[in-house]
Parts: structure tokens; C-alpha cells; sequence
């Protein structure tokens, strides 16, 4: 379920969402809170994560609410993948359940607080001043320290999950931008950190591990090279071939003719 709200406010100055797969919360968070007296809105609710990427991207929020377990994702995960768009966005944790690695993941990726639920009122209130804080203060001044650390963490994450995307798609017809979809940050940036930390671009990270997987299913006679390059998810054959040649020197046949030799 998503409410949406009138995001146009001149008197609002930042942005709200809250993210909880139990209603009761997100209802009760709206209304126990003074918003206006903190000179913030509500602009979005969400009450699944994969809705509330969506509405992330669309709002660019400030502040973030979010519970950790929703039914179609862990919320630290969601995070970690959206912290690297938006390093300076301010989040706090509610959760039920009272679990120390949880709060390590937490810390480790920037969260301002951790509240367990049931929440008392002065602990919301301690943590949008916190919160408000920490973003009164990076207003028209680089990321500090801590947010470069919390957002190489992140990165190093978004990083994994590509790698990790990769290898189990590579037999398909695989492009950035679908990787970045499925997780969830934008095609240009997750080239960006590609080529930061595995010093490659995306084509020729898919490009290797294909090669490599069709080094081994050439040591089986019994499958054809056109089969191959199929199992691999090359378009054709010849495209395999220019591929395997270019990363390996020689064609997939020598190849094969040297293995048997």
C-alpha cells in the first residue's frame, strides 16, 4: 500500500517518507509526530519495500523511517543499495527485533538510530532532532568522514550484488541497465563503481565469465561449439568466437585441439 502525498510546501523544508509493512506503525507515525513543528512532511508512505524504492526514487526524501523485516526485503539490504544515490539522506531504524547483527549492519551503513518497537515518543522525537541535525549541518558542505565510510561500505555492497547478479544470469541476454534495476541503483552509477573497484567495465566482466564457463564445456567433446556459445549466452557463434579469441589469443577449436593434444 503507498500513500501519496502534496509534496509542494514553501513552508516544509525537508522531506519525509516512511516505510513499515504494519499500518498501524505508518498511521501512527503521521500522527504522533509534529511534523510541522520540525518544518518537515510526510510526502510518501510505503508498506513493502519494493514499493518504497520506487517512491525513494521518485521523492528524493531527506528522512527515512524504515522498518528492517518486510515480506519482499530485508530492509538494511534496500538501504545498502540506495545509500550510494543517496549518501546524505537520514535514516532511522524501527524494528521488533531485538537482534545485535542487525544494529551492526545498521551502524555500518549510516543509520542515525535504531528503535526498537514499541517506540516512546520521546525516542522518535530525540531521532528526527538527530536526524535534522545531521543534515542542518552538511547543507552547503561536503559529506563528512563518516558518511565517505558508511558510503564505501555501501558501494562495496551494490559492487557484490552486481558480481553476485552476473553470475547467476550470465546465460542470458543480460544488459547494465537490467542489473542496475534489480539493484536498484542507476545504469551510470553502477558503471562508475565497476570500474572503481573491479577496474572493468560491465561488458567485459560478463564477457570473462562466459569465456571462462566455455573454457570448461569445451573440455566436453561431445557438445558443439554453436552449443557452447548458446550455454553461454553469446547471440551467435561468431560473436562468441571474436570474444573467446580476443580474451584468449586463439579460437574456441584450437582451443578444443589443444586440450586434445
Amino acid at each position: 500500500m503507498v500513500n501519496e502525498f502534496d509534496s509542494d510546501s514553501s513552508r516544509n523544508q525537508y522531506k519525509v517518507v516512511l516505510i513499515d509493512d504494519e499500518d498501524v506503525i505508518v498511521e501512527g507515525l503521521q500522527k504522533v509526530i509534529d511534523w510541522d513543528k520540525y518544518y518537515c512532511k510526510v510526502v510518501m508512505t510505503a508498506c513493502d519495500a519494493k514499493t518504497g524504492v520506487q517512491m525513494i526514487q521518485k521523492y528524493k526524501p531527506d528522512i527515512l523511517f524504515l522498518d528492517i523485516h518486510m515480506p519482499d526485503m530485508d530492509g538494511l539490504s534496500m538501504l545498502s543499495c540506495l545509500r550510494a544515490d543517496y549518501p546524505d539522506m537520514q535514516v532511522s531504524i524501527l524494528t521488533g527485533y531485538r537482534d545485535i547483527e542487525y544494529a551492526k549492519r545498521a551502524i555500518k551503513i549510516g543509520v542515525t538510530r535504531y528503535m526498537l518497537k514499541p517506540s516512546k515518543m520521546d525516542e522518535l522525537e530525540e531521532a528526527l532532532n538527530a536526524m535534522i541535525s545531521n543534515l542542518n549541518k552538511t547543507l552547503g558542505n561536503n559529506q563528512s568522514a563518516e558518511t565517505d565510510k558508511s558510503s564505501e561500505a555501501s558501494n562495496s555492497f551494490i559492487v557484490r550484488n552486481a558480481l553476485k547478479y552476473i553470475e547467476i544470469h550470465y546465460t542470458e541476454k543480460l544488459s547494465l541497465a537490467e542489473v542496475a534495476e534489480n539493484i536498484y541503483v542507476s545504469q551510470w552509477y553502477l558503471s562508475k563503481l565497476l570500474n572503481k573497484y573491479v577496474k572493468q567495465s560491465f561488458s567485459d566482466i560478463l564477457n570473462k565469465k562466459r569465456i571462462q564457463i566455455a573454457k570448461r564445456l569445451l573440455q566436453n567433446p561431445s557438445l558443439r561449439i554453436c552449443e557452447i556459445s548458446d550455454l553461454t549466452g553469446f547471440n551467435d557463434v561468431s560473436h562468441f568466437s571474436k570474444t573467446f579469441k580476443k580474451l584468449e589469443n586463439i579460437t574456441p577449436n584450437e582451443f578444443r585441439n589443444q586440450l586434445r593434444s
